[in-house]
């Protein structure tokens, strides 16, 4: 292989600013790749385009790697990605389902990330698969994602019963991805029976995670002042377990005083799932402590939510709530995508600014245009 310099390469540059530029297609006389060289990259493409079959049995014979293929095929905005998306969904749907699904958020630094590792290598000991979707900061310039949560989740990444998936926030509040519904889905029938989603921070798209999981737990930290304005009192609300992580060191008092903070305040609130008393504990996810008490909270919520049957009508309300998701998100596109509009809100925008329409009349107008052009 040859080494190439490229333009941007600055003077005295190392190795480091290499490229490797690989062979390319041996061309015939005219310069133009040859019918069997052609030939053989139709088949290689064609062996990279895989069919609903290919994805759907790969999915149940639980190889990540077609797993990790079919999350992407779900996040693109392709029409035909989305079509053949929703192909795979109505066809793995009957083997979804059969997990427990944990969304977890709390305060930057609180530790979601090693309180998620150990917990996944507690349940992985147990006979457990876990699947994580941690929903990345996405990069401003690219909008990929940074996939930091592999960096941080190092040991639990290379376990054969764990699959980590980063996905790209694309910027939006709070990091949820519109597609992570579809990867739970995807993750439950490749066999994985806890499914955790792990969000950026705290924030309105917490309500999102919310709507999507079994279970929420809220990660907190004491020592950093008042720990009861530490976070929103509308995400306590929301919580079914509040864990105030760190419980260790020199740290191990102020984490069973906010604890005991914590319990006294949801002693008065009423609690986010009907029959479950949501309560808070004090843990290290660095040594270990409290762990497996966050696990048996888990198991006893499932056990009393299904025996009043509200873990079986939560998950219907989901599924109300994310066909409503959907519609928005169709009108959204829709609106946005048409033609006309793109001409047309330009020229809104700049009467707006100028002050010649007020915001309901440039809304009017908007929606108005868009109406007759449907009609």
């Amino acid at each position: 292989m040859k080494d190439k310099r490229p333009e941007w390469v600055p003077k005295n540059g190392g190795k480091e600013f290499t490229t490797k530029v690989m062979p390319g297609v041996k061309s015939n006389h005219d310069g133009l790749p040859s019918e069997h060289a052609i030939i053989k990259t139709k088949q290689v493409i064609k062996r990279n385009e895989l069919t609903t079959e290919e994805y759907y049995q790969g999915i149940i014979e639980q190889d990540r790697i077609i797993l990790a293929r079919a999350i992407t095929l779900v996040e693109s905005n392709s029409e035909k990605h989305i079509m053949n998306a929703q192909e795979l969904i109505k066809k793995i749907l009957p083997h979804s389902g059969n997990s427990i699904r944990i969304g977890v958020t709390g305060v930057p630094g609180a530790g979601k990330s090693t309180l998620i590792e150990t917990l996944g290598l507690n349940l992985i000991k147990k006979g457990h698969k876990v699947a994580v979707l941690a929903i990345d900061p996405s990069s401003s310039l690219s909008k990929g994602s940074i996939l930091g949560d592999k960096t941080r989740m190092e040991m639990l990444s290379r376990e054969q019963n764990c699959f980590i998936r980063p996905s790209p926030s694309g910027g939006a509040l709070g990091g949820v991805t519109r597609k992570t519904r579809e990867s739970i889905l995807l993750c439950e029938a490749a066999g994985f029976d806890v499914i955790i989603i792990e969000t950026v921070g705290v924030g309105q798209s917490e309500i999102t995670v919310r709507s999507m999981v079994d279970f929420f737990l809220v990660v907190q930290i004491s020592g950093a002042g008042d720990e009861l304005q530490g976070i929103k009192k509308g995400i306590i609300e929301m919580a079914d377990m509040i864990v105030i992580n760190k419980a260790d060191g020199d740290n191990v008092q102020k984490a069973k005083l906010a604890e005991a903070e914590f319990n006294q305040v949801l002693h008065y609130l009423t609690p986010a799932t009907p029959g479950w008393h949501t309560n808070a504990l004090a843990c290290s996810a660095i040594k270990n402590v409290g762990i497996d008490e966050i696990w048996s909270n888990i198991l006893l919520f499932k056990e009393q939510t299904q025996k009043n049957e509200y873990f079986a009508k939560r998950r219907k309300q989901q599924l109300l709530e994310w066909v409503h998701y959907m519609v928005e998100e169709f009108l959204l596109n829709s609106f946005y995508h048409n033609p006309k509009m793109k001409a047309m809100i330009p020229i809104i925008e700049k009467a707006l600014y100028s002050g010649e329409k007020t915001a309901t009349q440039a809304v009017t107008e908007l929606l108005d245009a868009y109406k007759n052009e449907n009609n």
